[in-house]
């Protein structure tokens, strides 16, 4: 045998045990024998040549190798999942099913009324909503555990087109006691040297290049002293006297009383683009961006 050999069942077996770190309730939920389970566990750790277990007379744990299977195999089981629903709604006229990501920033937008819209427009379609960083939405396009999804300055992916389809400005942000409150506008690289309230890293590199360049001043950006993984929680942390923020305007519709927004002079902007594989061309994609549209 060899990896070649482990299929959907070994790996649900696999998962049962790895879960429940038990042999007998594992059995159990897969209604069948415990030795029969025992032995399909070794088929498949002699198939990938590792030890996926550590057992002993009172205990099971899984080893390294069983730790990053375990993930790997969820998300395998769950895709195959999802793709034999699809088939299956389709056989019966269905049509599909599509996974849709979004960055929370773009709620105001409207996404979700788009996709309300598509579905009264598509009643046939079964369409799942997931909201999360764009590095993560990407990543998830690639997997091919999303169909398509709504992301914001999103860095180059190789396997995932995409398609620009809103352009806005940048605003910055300021607690109500602070010394530009009272401005009507302000050029961002007057912030540069206040604390600063922002995204970590992870949320992508071209999104936060993108949104510290209106900041940057003589090649200086600003000293990021808290985090934040929402807008909604960053505004709110610039309203008690955190620090700042430069965001994309429709991120900021929703600022607490204690935040006051400014315009931003210069030219710089935010980009939302759709994100779909590369490779994915069926017709009920082009639909949804349509109707989105």
């Amino acid at each position: 045998m060899d990896s070649r050999d482990v299929d959907l069942r070994h790996l649900r077996a696999f998962l049962a045990v790895a879960d429940t770190l038990h042999f007998g309730r594992a059995a159990e939920q897969l209604h069948m024998a415990q030795p029969a389970l025992s032995q399909q566990i070794r088929r498949t750790e002699r198939a990938l040549g590792v030890d996926l277990f550590v057992r002993t007379s009172r205990s099971v744990a899984l080893t390294p190798a069983g730790r990053v299977l375990q993930g790997r195999a969820r998300s395998l089981v769950a895709q195959a999942a999802r793709d034999l629903d699809e088939a299956v709604r389709v056989g019966r006229g269905e049509v599909g099913r599509l996974d849709v990501g979004f960055v929370v920033s773009a709620l105001p937008l409207g996404p979700i009324e788009r996709v309300q819209r598509f579905r009264e427009q598509h009643p046939l379609v079964r369409v799942e909503l997931t909201e999360g960083y764009t590095s993560r939405l990407l990543a998830r396009v690639v997997r091919g555990e999303l169909d398509l999804a709504v992301v914001r300055d999103p860095d180059p992916t190789d396997g995932v087109r995409l398609t620009p389809f809103r352009r806005e400005r940048f605003v910055a942000a300021v607690p109500r006691g602070h010394r530009f409150a009272d401005r009507s506008a302000i050029a961002g690289s007057e912030l540069v040297d206040d604390p600063f309230v922002f995204f970590p890293a992870e949320a992508g590199s071209l999104a936060t290049a993108r949104n510290l360049a209106p900041v940057l001043r003589d090649g200086r950006g600003p000293v990021v002293v808290q985090e934040a993984t929402t807008w909604a929680t960053v505004l709110h942390l610039v309203g008690v006297g955190l620090g700042v923020t430069v965001a994309p305007a429709s991120a900021t519709l929703a600022a607490p009383d204690t935040v006051v927004l400014l315009p931003l002079t210069g030219t710089h902007e935010s980009e939302l683009c759709w994100a779909t594989r590369a490779d994915d061309d069926r017709p009920v994609l082009h639909a949804f961006i349509d109707a989105a549209d």
